[in-house]
């Protein structure tokens, strides 16, 4: 650990930099031009961030820190620093091309995190982590896991009905979803005659069958939970035509307990991936699809136009002036995107309805 000199605080502005780990934190700190004042290494407790940010205040005036993961080993420092007042940006890890010339270290990267910040090249301030949107945000979790293992059961048992003995797959094969599950789940195999295909094909898609019921219980108790959650958080977005429960939280947890660290709605379409990115070179002027930002926001965006284009009749209006126009479905979608974000981002900011209600159109 590099101990600082013993200056006066008020002669030196300093700017830190942490890379954040499971274990351990590596600190760095530099002064307003750039120099390097020392790096060290805390461990990710309490007293760990506490050491950190006295030792960053040891050089000076703690202007400002970047910090690499916030949303995840971050977390509990970035908590720590903003509760003591310190201003925080978020901070990518270092491209692969800088990483292939400086090579790779904790205190390597650290310093990197801190110049970075210094020179403001990142400017997102962190999500608040410890209020009703986080808790928002781990229930999603638990849900969204709960989702993906209640469709892998159900492709399992239809392919389990595909391969299955004859006389087995037979019976199945013609059942719908429903009662193909509420059938497998009310077999009672003989489970000392497990050794026989048929009987092993009936055990393993009982197993499924009550997988799949157990998960459709989960989702539902949490669906309880989440929806007046929701709703308490933000009724004006869950007001938004074509906003449920779901995408509503989504929308929620992508702009974090702190949506005002949104600078504007460009910024926020730019964040859920619906913002079109110049294409542009020489003669040729075009733009071209967004691929990256939050996909799963991208996705609440996307299902909310297409709620609004089977009964919006203003947006069903928009997208008929559009195809006259020449553009095809998908642009048509991408442009409502981009409409939607900027209503939603609207809502962000005021969560509140007012007295007189408007109209949710997305165009």
């Amino acid at each position: 650990m590099t101990q600082p000199d013993p200056v006066p605080q008020s002669t030196v502005e300093v700017t830190g930099g942490v890379d954040t780990h499971k274990d351990t934190h590596t600190a760095a700190a530099l002064d307003a031009a750039g120099r390097t004042l020392g790096t060290a290494q805390f461990p990710t407790t309490p007293a760990g961030y506490a050491a950190l940010l006295s030792w960053l205040r040891g050089f000076g005036t703690l202007m400002l820190v970047g910090i690499e993961g916030t949303g995840v080993y971050g977390a509990g420092l970035a908590l720590c620093l903003r509760v003591a007042g310190v201003a925080l940006v978020e901070i990518d890890r270092p491209d692969r091309k800088t990483r292939r010339w400086q090579g790779r270290s904790d205190p390597v990267d650290a310093e990197a995190a801190a110049r970075t910040a210094l020179a403001g090249h990142r400017t997102g301030v962190p999500k608040h982590r410890d209020g009703t949107v986080e808790a928002l945000r781990l229930l999603r979790v638990a849900r969204r896991s709960a989702v993906a293992g209640r469709a892998d059961a159900q492709r399992r048992m239809k392919a389990l009905v595909v391969t299955a003995p004859d006389t087995l797959r037979s019976v199945l094969r013609e059942l719908s979803d429903r009662r193909l599950i509420d059938l497998c789940a009310t077999r009672r195999p003989d489970r000392a005659a497990a050794g026989d295909p048929t009987v092993a094909a009936v055990i393993a898609l009982r197993a499924l069958a009550r997988r799949h019921q157990q998960l459709s219980i989960e989702i539902d108790e949490l669906d309880a939970l989440i929806a007046p959650l929701t709703e308490a958080v933000n009724p004006t977005l869950c007001g938004l035509f074509g906003v449920g429960p779901d995408v509503a939280g989504q929308l929620l947890v992508t702009a974090g307990q702190n949506p005002d660290r949104l600078r504007s709605e460009a910024a926020f379409a730019m964040l859920c991936g619906a913002a079109p990115l110049p294409a542009s070179s020489g003669r040729t002027h075009r733009h071209r699809l967004n691929r990256g930002g939050d996909r799963h926001a991208n996705c609440a965006l996307h299902r909310i136009v297409l709620c609004r284009l089977r009964w919006d009749p203003r947006t069903r209006a928009y997208a008929e002036k559009r195809t006259a126009e020449g553009m095809s479905k998908k642009e048509i979608i991408r442009c409502l995107k981009r409409y939607v974000a900027r209503e939603v981002y609207t809502a962000l900011l005021s969560p509140r309805p007012s007295s007189t209600p408007a109209i949710p159109s997305a165009a």
